[in-house]
């Protein structure tokens, strides 16, 4: 069969939800593929998939994505929940009979506790996501199997951060003993008990025997393999590894394909994720906004996107949020913004004018990058040779990903600028914006900047429920974001997934972050 046609019947396949009627089969070993290493294991402090591929099996969230009907939220943690008419009160009902992987049972105590770290941490406690729940007035527990959330005002985006698979719920009681136990241990109740950790090899999952679903997880357990770029196609190739859940590249969707036959099985989505350039704006010359825009408008992001997609998982032009998605701004308004004018050379000519009145016509700086293949040192190759084009000299620096973050995350960064990405589990402007807001009320913007206007558009659009009014401020957002130009997206992400067909019960969604509890894969064998 021509590559053509096998990759139109694949994709057929997968769209048709062939597997959908059949009986899950127990037992077996899942082995997939991870092509970076967690830096920690903590939930709350994290943002890569590194971290969330092999560590999210162990743990449960209070609500969760049903994949197969994304982006439909269904309990997980809470059996049932009712919001209040004002938007203010969430009341959850939560799951009898669930248990630690220790033995200790889960109440609504446990809930609380993780709620309270992730808005209010203590002192050397990192919570990344403090910014989606500020509205939260106050946490109630009325009984062990009631929690009563009270916002200070309404909130667009609540019930579905809810469901974010960063929010694992952790023991209060572990927590009580030592608010940094996440860190180093792994206790939760979800599906699989943590079996070990090799750095720089693997990571082991058991089946818990005393899950609270009844016949799940149907794997007697899985092993993440840390491995990456060509090596990690071989293995996949070679079956010795079924699945990878990122993303590949379409010149490696055909490779595996042609060389696996009908054994493959292919999904494809748009992604909610999208790398963004971020510029230190404490350090000269970046504290300049002609400097950062200059930079912003020597991207050709058009002519980029069409390059790039034949050669990595990048293909889509958009702003802050996902293009396609409702609340996202359209192409006509997009080129308006500066650095999304199609006139490639009028907008290089007026960045060469900017530098120049900066002071910095031959500026030369180092670009911090991941050295992750897909699609990070593609995007900065191409990024470095946009901005040679106005004159600028870029060296650039590929770190392995925990080096990679510190450089982005310590308190004082001394990184100049850098690829970063910002990536989330579902579209929702409360989360594709906070990389945007002051750095005070951020733990994820990485340029430093404080920028109360930015912070009082994104107040104003979360607590608007009517979307058109919402969308307008949006757009103002947008526009005030790109002519300060502290963080500023390249191009949007296109998902692709090949896997061996013996692995079931999987299915995409356009995040990465998403379905990876594994409660329900199975393997037909």
């Amino acid at each position: 069969m021509k590559l053509h046609a096998l990759l139109l019947s694949a994709l057929a396949l997968a769209a048709t939800g062939a597997s959908a009627a059949e009986t899950p089969k127990t037992g077996g070993v899942l082995k997939f593929a991870v092509g970076a290493e967690p830096p920690n294991y903590d939930c709350h402090a994290q943002t890569s998939f590194a971290f969330i591929h092999p560590v999210r099996p162990h743990y449960n969230t209070l609500l969760k994505f049903d994949t197969a009907k994304y982006p439909a939220i269904r309990g997980d943690l809470a059996e049932s929940w009712k919001v209040s008419n004002d938007g203010l009160t969430y009341n959850f009902k939560l799951r009898k009979g669930v248990k630690f992987h220790d033995g200790s049972a889960f109440s609504s105590e446990d809930i609380k506790a993780t709620y309270d770290r992730l808005r209010n941490p203590q002192p050397g406690v990192r919570s990344v996501r403090q910014a989606t729940y500020a509205d939260i007035a106050s946490i109630e527990t009325p009984d062990a199997l009631t929690v009563v959330f009270k916002l200070k005002k309404p909130n667009s985006g609540m019930l579905a951060s809810f469901a974010s698979p960063w929010d694992c719920v952790y023991s209060a009681a572990k927590l009580k003993q030592d608010p940094k136990f996440p860190e180093r241990n792994i206790m939760g109740t979800g599906p699989f008990t943590f079996a070990g950790h090799v750095a720089g090899s693997h990571w082991t999952g058991r089946k818990f025997d005393g899950y609270f679903e009844k016949g799940k997880p149907y794997l007697n357990g899985y092993v993440a393999i840390f491995i990456s770029g060509a090596p990690m196609v071989n293995a996949l190739a070679a079956g010795e590894v079924l699945a990878e859940f990122r993303g590949h590249s379409p010149a490696d969707r055909d490779r595996l394909l042609k060389t696996l036959g009908d054994k493959a099985a292919v999904q494809e989505t748009p992604w909610v994720c999208s790398l963004v350039v971020t510029f230190n704006t404490r350090k000269k010359p970046f504290d300049d906004v002609r400097v950062r825009r200059a930079l912003n408008l020597a991207v050709d992001r058009w002519g980029g996107a069409q390059a790039l997609s034949k050669v990595a998982l990048v293909r889509h032009v958009g702003g802050i949020l996902r293009p396609g998605y409702e609340l996202a701004a359209s192409e006509k308004e997009l080129v308006t913004y500066p650095g999304w004018s199609k006139d490639i050379n009028k907008s290089r000519e007026e960045a060469r004018r900017l530098l120049k009145e900066a002071g910095v016509p031959n500026l030369s700086f180092t670009f911090t990058n991941r050295n992750i293949a897909m699609p990070y040192v593609p995007v900065g190759v191409f990024l470095i040779d946009q901005w040679r084009q106005i004159g600028v000299n870029v060296k650039h620096e590929q770190l392995e990903t925990r080096l990679y973050l510190a450089a982005q995350q310590r308190d004082n960064p001394t990184y100049d600028a850098a690829l970063d990405f910002n990536c989330d589990f579902m579209d929702e402007p409360n989360l594709q914006l906070q990389k945007y807001l002051s750095h005070d009320r951020s733990a994820i913007n990485y340029a430093q900047q404080t920028d109360r206007v930015l912070d009082g558009l994104y107040d104003k659009q979360s607590g608007e429920l009517d979307k058109k009014k919402r969308y307008a401020l949006l757009r103002e957002f947008e526009k005030r974001a790109f002519e300060q130009a502290y963080t500023v997206p390249t191009i949007w992400w296109h998902r692709i997934i090949v896997h061996h067909k013996p692995m079931k019960g999987w299915h995409i969604t356009p995040s990465h972050y998403v379905g990876q509890d594994l409660a329900d894969v199975w393997l037909d064998q």
